[in-house]
């Protein structure tokens, strides 16, 4: 049988207890504080506070407004604006940031560091390449590879074949 507890509560003593350093009886008063939290909160640049929730399909961050598919995967350190939307099948890299408006398309793959601006739109199956810039308003065609560290201009409208090369407009 164990003796009574310490007066601080934490540990018991006698001959029962645990000899390994490792204390037989923990209580978790604060157990609020071991929870780990599902959103976080960020102040912008206007000092405005958007609270991102984390996906359940790779932890990364969706701002309240934005839309995302249950299916996409968004990886831990991505992050996605509010009125953006990820459709179905969509990876969203670490790193990558998708600005408000924009739209990823079903089976996109966004890869680390690529930045899409907003109210850009990046096709179905579209491939844009690490830490690559797609700007404000640009439309990327479905199948479409954008290769790595490329920038895509305001307004500019791509497609590309499956090898990357730019196709005639």
């Amino acid at each position: 049988m164990l003796d009574p507890m310490d007066e601080d509560g934490l540990t018991a003593s006698g001959n029962n207890a645990s000899t390994s350093g490792v204390d037989p009886i923990v209580r978790l008063e604060n157990w609020k504080d071991t929870v780990g939290k599902n959103y976080v909160d960020i102040e912008d640049d206007n000092g405005d506070v958007l609270r991102y929730r984390k996906h359940a399909n790779g932890r990364g961050l969706v701002a309240h407004g934005a839309k995302v598919a249950a299916s996409a995967r968004i990886e831990a350190g991505a992050y996605v604006e509010p009125n953006a939307r990820v459709l179905d099948g969509a990876t969203i890299s670490a790193g990558a940031w998708i600005e408000p408006g924009a739209v990823i398309g079903a089976g996109a793959f966004i890869d680390a560091n690529a930045h899409i601006g907003p109210e850009a739109a990046v096709g179905a199956k579209a491939k844009i390449g690490v830490r690559s810039f797609i700007g404000r308003g640009a439309q990327i065609a479905g199948g479409s590879l954008i290769g790595d560290d490329e920038k895509i201009l305001d307004g500019e409208r791509i497609a590309t074949d499956r090898r990357g090369f730019h196709l005639a407009a």
